[in-house]
């Protein structure tokens, strides 16, 4: 079930609000939403509904193990061995999972094709989001062993925390540290709730308005054959794309901390402008910042991160960028990805970031190129189409057999230019003029501007069946 599908947000989402109020009490509240989100998750995964029960139930018994041996040690004086040992059998169950689901078939068309290998290429489906519950899992399961907070007790509230519905799909991914107090102790407001549903009909405008619009010209022009295009359509398609995943994906953060905020959960933010950053260091602490936490908390800084010498601090870089491409998706374009953002980000602790802070344009423009052509390969299926499509975006002498009216329409220019202001540009304006910032921060303003967007994405959704999420997939 989708966030911008019509039965959602004019069924599921209603039933459950309306319900959770008449509930009142956290813990009637939880169950219930704990048996929406089972049927949410179910809805389009049926059967993958009962890997993640068991999952949830592993993971409880574990966290349950790991408490009682280590206040076990603890009343003894004896050193704790049996708990630790229960986190890594854990952490192989959960990565392992992960990595059969996700991986299994990568596995197999590598050691086919590649190796010669006379096996049996593995066709398994991904239950979507499982990347999302399975890292939220573990960081449960690691910060319990770092006693960072009481062991949960209660399985219907981690359960809700692994899949509430909100994020369960395609995040942000939410630490247990940051909401276990919310999962007993919260309060739903009017003004919470108002809030909630400005923020939700301001990414649905993003995912339905922009995001849909921009994708179906990047589809297209993606879908043609690399070796007929020329540099204009490689450029658009680039383009638009770039602008399609920030509007898609934030859009889908913007709707999850809505709906948490609906039911009194508050999450944190996961995208901050990064198109607007001045280096690709910048751009990872404002470009999904719960994956990048999660990345520095449970790998970079347990590697040693850059406490033991700049060769080693280059090492972790390295592997964790390598994982966080890996983590995207199973192929060699992803893997790539990573390690290009990773090569960047080791270019500027090696001096190239002080070279940009002299010179905020040309950084940003660094920038902006740097992640734009990452987006290619992010984008398209196969490293050597990937490599033609770079090459063509600088090979301007190719002839073109496309205009731009061909390629794109006049609504999808329209959005596309509205999605360059909105990437930052547009929001400088109140806080550098006064006038516009109150005017903007007026409630009548935001509650008819939050209603002519709504208006705008029911009319799309009702007559428009493309509405792709990107990461889902992930």
């Amino acid at each position: 079930m989708l966030f911008s599908s019509l039965i959602f947000i004019m069924v599921f989402l209603p039933v459950v609000f309306f319900g959770s109020r008449i509930l009142r009490k956290n813990k009637y509240v939880n169950f219930f939403l704990l048996l929406a989100s089972l049927f949410f998750y179910a809805w389009g995964e049926p059967v993958y509904v009962f890997l993640m029960l068991a999952s949830i139930i592993v993971n409880y018994f574990a966290g349950l193990a790991i408490d009682k041996y280590r206040r076990n040690a603890a009343g003894s004086g004896e050193k704790d061995h049996i708990s630790k040992v229960v986190l890594v059998l854990d952490i192989i169950f959960n990565l392992g999972l992960l990595g059969f689901f996700k991986y299994a078939s990568f596995g197999t068309v590598v050691l086919v094709n590649y190796l010669h290998l006379p096996l049996k290429i593995w066709g398994i489906s991904l239950p979507i989001g499982i990347s999302f519950f399975t890292f939220q899992i573990m960081s449960y399961i690691i910060d319990l062993y770092r006693g960072k907070f009481p062991v949960q007790k209660n399985i219907i509230n981690l359960a809700l925390y692994i899949s509430f519905f909100p994020q369960l799909i395609a995040g942000p991914i939410v630490r247990y540290e940051d909401i276990n107090e919310q999962l007993e102790n919260r309060t739903v407001t009017i003004e919470k709730s108002v809030e909630g549903i400005r923020r939700f009909i301001l990414g649905l405008g993003k995912k339905v308005i922009i995001a849909n619009t921009v994708a179906e010209a990047a589809d297209r022009i993606y879908g043609y054959d690399p070796a007929s295009l020329s540099a204009l359509p490689v450029w658009i398609a680039s383009i638009l794309y770039t602008l399609q995943i920030y509007y898609d994906f934030s859009g889908y953060s913007d709707m999850a901390i809505g709906l948490g905020k609906m039911f009194g959960f508050e999450f944190l933010e996961n995208f901050n402008y990064p198109y607007m950053s001045k280096s690709i260091s910048e751009f990872w602490r404002r470009w999904h910042i719960s994956l990048g936490t999660w990345f520095r908390e449970y790998l970079y800084i347990p590697l040693g991160g850059n406490r033991k010498g700049k060769v080693r601090s280059y090492v972790n870089l390295m592997i964790v960028f390598f994982l966080t491409g890996f983590w995207h998706g199973a192929g060699f374009t992803f893997i790539f990805w990573g390690v290009y953002h990773g090569f960047f980000r080791c270019i500027e602790r090696l001096g190239f970031s002080k070279v940009l802070e002299k010179c905020k344009p040309l950084a940003w423009i660094y920038t902006f190129f740097v992640v734009n052509l990452g987006w290619v390969f992010f984008r398209i299926g196969g490293l050597k189409n990937a490599f033609i499509m770079v090459t063509k975006m600088f090979n301007p002498l190719l002839p073109n057999y496309y205009s731009v009216g061909e390629l794109m329409s006049h609504r999808c220019m329209l959005c596309a230019g509205l999605g360059i202001l909105g990437c930052g540009l547009i929001q400088m304006l109140p806080e550098k003029i006064p006038a516009v910032r109150k005017i903007v921060m007026n409630p009548v303003v935001q509650y008819l501007w939050c209603a002519f967007i709504f208006g705008i994405c029911i009319i799309l959704l009702a007559s428009n069946t493309y509405n792709p999420f990107i990461y889902f997939r992930f």
